[in-house]
């Protein structure tokens, strides 16, 4: 009999993701920093951006986006420059080191569990598959 709900289903995935697989941790372990700041660095890694915006996109406030940027620089991992179209504003963006640290959360954070792996490849197909039309909505 097979008993998968939306809702089983759902709480399997998550479980894989976000308990058995935790690359959240591992990745503010690698690079000593909070996960939060890694997500940042992450953000500003892939585009220069204003606190405004970085705030915006992480869905936090300005304040604590402010906070994170000056930690960012003080490890030497982005930089401040004025805005060239309003010097009141500044751009943020990502140093060599800090391009350096990004890469290295998107190696850790691609690196799939060692489960889905050795799936056989029917089935990591079949499950390809089925994410791809569960995400085209």
């Amino acid at each position: 009999m097979n008993d998968a709900t939306p809702d089983r289903v759902w709480r399997n995935l998550r479980t894989l993701v976000l308990e058995r697989n935790e690359r959240r941790r591992e990745v503010a372990d690698a690079l000593g920093m909070s996960f939060f700041r890694v997500k940042a660095l992450r953000r500003i890694a892939a585009a220069p951006v204003t606190p405004g915006e970085l705030a915006s996109d992480l869905m936090s406030d300005r304040p604590y986006i402010t906070l994170v940027v000056d930690d960012l620089a003080r490890r030497g991992l982005v930089d401040r420059t004025p805005h060239p179209g309003d010097r009141r504003r500044k751009v943020v963006a990502v140093t060599a080191a800090g391009a350096a640290a990004a890469a290295e959360a998107e190696r850790i954070l691609g690196t799939p569990p060692p489960g889905l792996a050795a799936l056989p490849e029917d089935e990591l197909a079949l499950l390809d598959r089925i994410l791809g039309r569960l995400l085209d909505g």
